[in-house]
């Protein structure tokens, strides 16, 4: 084995979607020849520790659902492999390597939940792929029910490479198209699991196309039906949507369901055409089924609206490594503090405590490279709030 890596060492391997001498527990490095438009791979080094927990190729099954399952928070949605720059601030054109790491929004968010001490759940398609099985594992590892995954036998798992450049926006380029998460019909619904969430959260890339949009709407109705509380991140990613108009009449086709919307400064921007990020413009997305609409204004902390009260909590002053997951791992904290009680949401000190707890969990996943291997547990978070008493 050690023989064979040494000699694909010496030669590059073009990036093609069957990434099929990807072993799972080495770096993975993909460098741009200054000469040529081509994606090359290398295998680094084989190592024990990786740049996050090495995975099985088992699909993520973390048991049957129990009676200890009542507060299940189930995300629904994408999960992909992230590309991210081995150094910082520069473009993706101007990056000389990457580092893989798990990510997607949903994902994101279970397994911040989990990590947190919650109980999470993912639902989505992975392709049947070595890095479909990776993620999977990487699920399973984390403690989140996997019971929801679905494997695609003809479309690949989606790749996106990511950036934060020196001007502080982030990049993306995807590699989808149709991946294996845009593929998920509604007959391959899990309505056993998304009936039991007490929480059901979800973004809009799923909508973005036939059939994962329907069966993005059927797992809405059930998990409304059932009585769980829905929770909404749009998770605006303009270049996978057709037009600026078609994504933005799409995530506002989905708008008055949810209790609970988070939205970033630029995607409040994007949705209500105002160049202004204050009150106003935030208000004029509430809906009367809204229990909570949050605003995050990146190194400014967030703005919080309900029904009786609203205001803003500060954020936390880190050294940004990479921005990626920094809201899924708000949006992670929040839920999984507000799933055993939601009148919270009625009470505005604990409110901003819970809000604070959410600030605190999005600025340590800024610290490190990439979005799952940043997501906080709880030593981490108690040490970081002591030390930011």
């Amino acid at each position: 084995m050690e023989r064979e890596l040494t000699r694909r060492s010496h030669y590059t391997q073009t990036l093609v979607w069957s990434l099929h001498s990807l072993l799972d527990q080495s770096f993975l490095c993909i460098y741009i020849h200054p000469n040529s438009q081509l994606l090359h791979l290398f295998h680094l080094q084989f190592l024990k520790k990786n740049f996050f927990s090495s995975a099985t190729t088992m699909a993520a099954t973390n048991g049957s659902l129990t009676n200890t399952d009542q507060n299940l928070i189930v995300s629904f949605g994408e999960m992909l492999i992230d590309f991210v720059p081995t150094v910082s601030g520069v473009s993706l054109a101007e990056a000389p390597g990457f580092l893989k790491a798990p990510g997607g929004a949903p994902a994101n968010v279970a397994i911040a939940v989990s990590r947190l001490g919650g109980k999470s759940a993912f639902v989505g398609k992975l392709g049947d792929d070595e890095f479909g099985h990776m993620l999977a594992g990487i699920l399973k590892e984390n403690g989140v029910n996997g019971e929801g995954i679905n494997f695609d036998k003809g479309a690949r798992t989606a790749l996106a490479f990511v950036t934060l450049k020196a001007d502080g926006d982030r990049e993306f380029m995807f590699y989808r198209n149709p991946s294996a998460d845009m593929l998920l019909t509604p007959d391959e619904l899990n309505l056993e699991l998304i009936r039991s969430a007490k929480v059901f959260h979800y973004g809009s890339i799923s909508l973005i196309v036939e059939p994962c949009r329907s069966a993005h709407l059927k797992a809405m109705e059930v998990a409304k039906e059932a009585g769980a509380l829905l929770s909404y991140d749009p998770n605006l990613r303009l270049p996978l949507w057709p037009s600026a108009e078609e994504a933005r009449e799409q995530i506002m086709s989905i708008w008055d369901k949810a209790e609970v919307i988070k939205v970033s400064d630029n995607e409040l921007e994007f949705l209500t055409g105002s160049n202004k990020i204050d009150d106003e413009a935030a208000m004029s997305l509430w809906h009367p089924n809204l229990k909570l609409l949050l605003v995050t204004l990146g190194d400014k902390g967030c703005n919080y609206y309900t029904k009786h009260f609203h205001g803003t909590v500060g954020a936390f002053h880190v050294k940004a490594v990479d921005t990626t997951g920094a809201g899924d791992s708000f949006v992670g904290a929040l839920l999984t503090k507000i799933v055993d009680d939601q009148s919270v949401l009625e009470d505005e000190a604990k409110l901003k405590e819970i809000l604070r707890y959410a600030c605190a969990c999005g600025a340590i996943t800024t610290t490190k490279k990439g979005a799952i291997p940043a997501l906080p547990t709880v030593p981490e978070l108690e040490t970081f709030l002591n030390a930011h008493h």
